[in-house]
């Protein structure tokens, strides 16, 4: 499985705007902030391949990144994709990384 780092991510976020990110963390969890405008999830998202694209890297996140990879290996395995990331730490982690860079 594919990761990028919170720091790898924020370098993309800054660079480069061809790629994907999924929150895949509860509605409820969402609200409380996130890092883009599409939610989809966890138990939404085998049945909405269809958001996926497939011409970028899509990164997955929730909130530890523990869901996200596990969501990832299904994806993987089940549907054979090969651009998908997992963020590393996942909301937290771009979280602690923003208190500590203050």
């Amino acid at each position: 499985m594919k990761t990028i780092s919170p720091k790898e991510f924020k370098n993309l976020l800054k660079k480069n705007n061809n790629f994907q990110i999924i929150d895949i963390r509860e509605p409820y969890e969402y609200e409380d902030g996130a890092l883009t405008n599409e939610n989809i999830p966890l138990d939404k998202m085998m049945s909405s391949l269809n958001k996926l694209r497939r011409d970028c890297p899509v990164i997955i996140y929730c909130q530890t990144g523990k869901r996200a990879s596990a969501i990832i290996y299904m994806l993987e395995k089940e549907y054979k994709l090969e651009n998908l990331y997992n963020l590393e730490g996942g909301y937290n982690a771009i979280m602690q990384e923003e208190y500590e860079s203050i």
